[in-house]
């Protein structure tokens, strides 16, 4: 609907926003205004209502935003009807991380499927996903119709699973490998560098250990 013309960042936000109008619903709020969604994510209320805006959503100026009404519109935004499918490829410690904490988190979003060359963890389950051999990528991903594949494997070999992905139809990718992918255009690919994070963090840690002294 509105997906197709919206930033990446807004996306990424949106998402955001899902996940706190969730918290807040368990609190049993119906409304809130925007400077408490901004509060929750470290912005500001003019960033939230600038993506809400773009979305077409208002919201009551007595009351802010309807809580239930404003996570099923992004829900119609962000998911599909009948929901997407994801396999993680490398069931070493970060992809069982991915498959534990993915576990019904979103009714829309589902992890079938996983692969790796280990014959110790191919053909057993974690979790309720089973792991297949690598080989057998390209099969499971059109049979399962898998539209997403997690990439967790060492940096040498992201490539190339990468491009079987591709080949086999998925349509986004998210890399956790340290290694920078190219893929085809017709592909959505995310990647995160968790040292470059993590970096980043110390950056500014060491900024603000530098104003105390």
């Amino acid at each position: 609907m509105y997906l197709k013309h919206l930033p990446h960042k807004t996306v990424e936000r949106l998402s955001q926003y899902r996940r706190a109008l969730l918290l807040i619903l368990t609190k049993e709020k119906t409304y809130v205004f925007s400077h408490e969604i901004a509060q929750m994510l470290h912005i500001t209320p003019v960033q939230v209502r600038r993506d809400l805006m773009l979305i077409g959503y208002s919201g009551n100026l007595r009351k802010g935003y309807d809580i239930k009404e404003l996570t099923e519109m992004i829900g119609r935004i962000i998911d599909t009807e009948k929901g997407q499918k994801v396999a993680v490829v490398g069931l070493g410690k970060l992809g069982k991380a991915m498959i534990s904490y993915f576990k019904g988190k979103r009714t829309k979003l589902t992890i079938v499927a996983a692969f790796d060359i280990n014959p110790d963890k191919v053909d057993t389950d974690y979790d309720g996903v089973h792991c297949y051999p690598l080989q057998r990528l390209n099969e499971i991903i059109r049979k399962e119709k898998i539209s997403i594949g997690i990439i967790t494997v060492p940096s040498e070999q992201a490539p190339l699973v990468a491009e079987a992905l591709v080949v086999a139809g998925i349509k986004g990718i998210l890399n956790y490998s340290p290694k920078s992918l190219n893929v085809s255009p017709m592909v959505y690919l995310e990647e995160y560098d968790m040292i470059t994070s993590l970096e980043k963090v110390a950056f500014f840690a060491k900024k603000n250990d530098e104003r105390l002294k």
